[in-house]
């Protein structure tokens, strides 16, 4: 029998994580930034990004991409990031339905999907990071969970995303695996908000994303589990067809891939794509 591993999180502290990396962005900043601009992702050579970009982002990218946000505003004096964080499946929808944004960053292959077979994204989107599960119970793990099993013990209060949001279908990919079927309390619209139920108290665990029990730092407890592993999300980034400011797009989803991108999210948790 495969045993889980446990591990307990203490002070990880999201400010940190973010300045620290963010620091380091400055510092490879030049010659990272014009790495990346060679890539097929990048903005025109001619001109320099002017103006705000709109980027559609999953929840769980939240912290991530405010701190690259930052970054792309302080390389390109004049622009401005505007972000709009929520479960992947909602903000396809909007877009679809024709929500104006010129970046989608989607935490699965299928919600980008939604938006590439309406026709609405420009060019083949690319997978730039991968997140795997984790359970986050209550800061000392008071309900003693060590595994997926474990989640279905009597009386503990367990919360879900939605199965039809990206973290939920992973989990429902890691509950087949292991054959178990798990009642929960709720079922949340993002990661984010099965999360903050734990950190209320309001849910002894929830099944979210590593990258979001390493932001939680010590409000919660980290419990990994093996069928993880057959539930690793791929998060694709594109340019949309009808975004008002390509160039600028293209340039923030440069900066996304590049090494400089990279190291902060790897610093968030997130696996290299």
């Amino acid at each position: 029998m495969t045993r889980s591993v446990r591990r307990t999180r203490r002070v990880l502290r999201p400010a940190g994580t973010g300045a620290a990396a963010l620091l380091a962005l400055s510092a490879c900043s030049a010659s990272s930034h014009s790495a990346g601009a060679a890539s097929d992702t990048s903005g025109s050579a001619s001109s320099k990004p002017s103006g705000t970009v709109t980027v559609f982002a999953a929840a769980s990218l939240q912290e991530s991409f405010t701190t690259l946000g930052k970054e792309f505003e302080r390389q390109h004096p004049g622009t401005r990031v505007r972000f709009n964080f929520g479960g992947s499946d909602t903000l396809a929808a909007s877009i679809t339905s024709g929500a104006p944004a010129d970046v989608f960053a989607a935490a699965s292959p299928k919600t980008m999907a939604t938006v590439t077979n309406a026709g609405d994204a420009a060019g083949a989107p690319a997978t730039f990071v991968r997140n795997q599960l984790e359970i986050a119970t209550l800061p000392g793990n008071p309900g003693k969970v060590a595994s997926l099993k474990d989640l279905t013990k009597p009386g503990l209060k367990v919360v879900l995303c939605d199965r039809t949001v990206p973290c939920g279908a992973a989990a429902q990919k890691a509950l087949d695996a292991a054959r178990l079927t798990l009642t929960p309390v709720s079922y949340e619209q993002d990661v984010k908000s099965a999360l903050n139920k734990v950190e209320l108290k309001e849910a002894d665990a929830a099944v979210v994303y590593k990258t979001d029990v390493h932001t939680a730092g010590d409000k919660v407890e980290g419990v990994e589990f093996p069928e993880s592993a057959k539930a690793v999300n791929d998060y694709p980034i594109a340019l949309l067809k009808n975004s008002g400011n390509a160039g600028a797009a293209k340039a923030f989803i440069a900066l996304v891939r590049s090494a400089e991108g990279q190291k902060v999210l790897g610093a968030a948790g997130f696996l290299k794509p």
